[in-house]
């Protein structure tokens, strides 16, 4: 099954095997490098998947994580991404950009304010700093931000966009009650705290079009005491469908891409095997898959569509010809 073709939206993927966004620290400032690109390359010839999901881009200044963050923040930058794409059309795989702004677990370069959904510092990184909430117009701003990178990401190549809402950043401290305190329209219920995700999924859906494929990293289930839940997971997945996403992909929120007591291979599948059958549109599961045995018994299991493959593919660029 896992070199079977699976279409999303307009995009045929040749395999189901997807490369995930991982962070490599070989950007510097924001731009490509050759050291960046001939790490995409690798994986895309020795492993062939059928989808790469590049590490994630900042939106902002003010939302990026690091100094070795890549950035889509202007038009000066489209040249260096089709870098990226070219190496990996080269291979005959399509690629994704993942679109971030890092929200309270940001390092802006300039020092600038931390902004989140309200006044919590972010659970994950434990950084001194208290965060300023946003308001609502500043809210609209970043909205209007992810949209125009990613007309930008199309204009570079990219053969889809990916907006990321897990592992603690702006758009998951908005969906987890955990760090959303808010009273207005965008805090309380689910349907408020997962508010600024969908009015960001609308505005990028329109500046895009319907021709190129949506996906949305959603980090469904805290996996916390008091945080969100994977039935919370599956009704957002519900309303992202009906908004016109193509593909979920599904992680952890404030535990980010692990998760606790649970080492096993594809450890969020009991969340996405709820979420395939509450769903039309593809799914896709990452975590803990190590073996071409363990991505094939997930998808017989029907607890995803797509399997991706991370750390032992950032290890081993040829890892699909080494795995057993």
């Amino acid at each position: 099954m896992l070199y079977d073709s699976l279409r999303i939206g307009t995009l045929e993927l040749k395999n189901r095997l997807v490369m995930p966004p991982m962070f490599t620290g070989r950007s510097r400032l924001g731009h490509v490098t050759d050291d960046l690109v001939a790490y995409y390359r690798e994986r895309a010839l020795g492993s062939a998947p059928g989808l790469i999901i590049t590490e994630h881009s900042c939106i902002t200044e003010q939302g990026r994580a690091t100094a070795q963050q890549l950035s889509i923040v202007s038009e000066e930058l489209i040249d260096e991404h089709r870098r990226i794409t070219d190496a990996i059309h080269e291979a005959d795989c399509r690629v994704a950009v993942q679109l971030n702004h890092a929200g309270n677990a940001a390092e802006p370069l300039d020092g600038g304010e931390i902004v989140s959904a309200s006044a919590v510092p972010n659970p994950r990184k434990k950084l001194p700093a208290e965060p300023r909430p946003l308001t609502v117009v500043e809210i609209r701003d970043l909205e209007a931000r992810y949209a125009e990178a990613a007309v930008r990401a199309l204009k570079a190549g990219y053969d889809a966009v990916e907006i990321h809402c897990a592992h603690g950043y702006l758009l998951n401290q908005f969906y987890s009650p955990l760090t959303n305190l808010r009273t207005d329209d965008y805090g309380g219920s689910l349907e408020n705290r997962r508010r600024f995700l969908m009015e960001t999924v609308a505005l990028v859906r329109s500046a895009v079009g319907s021709g190129c494929p949506l996906l949305v990293r959603l980090g469904g289930a805290d996996y916390l005491p008091g945080g969100s839940t994977e039935e919370d997971a599956v009704e957002t997945c519900r309303a992202l469908e009906a908004a016109g996403v193509d593909l979920l992909d599904l992680s952890g929120g404030m535990c980010g891409y692990v998760r606790p007591d649970h080492p096993e291979a594809g450890y969020f599948g009991s969340m996405t095997e709820k979420i395939c059958a509450a769903v039309s549109v593809p799914v896709l599961l990452t975590g803990g898959v190590t073996r071409l045995s363990e991505a094939e018994a997930l998808l017989a299991a029907g607890k995803a569509d797509l399997i991706g493959v991370g750390r032992a593919l950032y290890r081993d660029p040829l890892w699909a010809q080494n795995a057993e």
